[in-house]
């Protein structure tokens, strides 16, 4: 509700300037997604060499259960 309420308050003072927020938010999240899908894929990788550094420690340490 306050963003509602911020947005007309902009929209009010300066419409130009929320027009063109209102235009520009769309293509700016089309162009910061490929940067979206390359930290996911960054993150994965990282992900994985660390499930590969911890192994022989996982396999050291055994199940609790056994």
């Amino acid at each position: 509700m306050l963003s509602f309420v911020l947005w007309l308050i902009l929209l009010f003072l300066c419409w130009p300037l929320a027009l063109l927020a209102l235009l520009l938010y769309p293509l700016l999240w089309l162009i910061l997604l490929p940067l979206r899908l390359v930290g996911i894929g960054v993150d994965a990788v990282f992900g994985l060499l660390r499930a590969i550094v911890m192994l022989p420690a996982r396999i050291l340490r055994g199940t609790p259960g056994r």
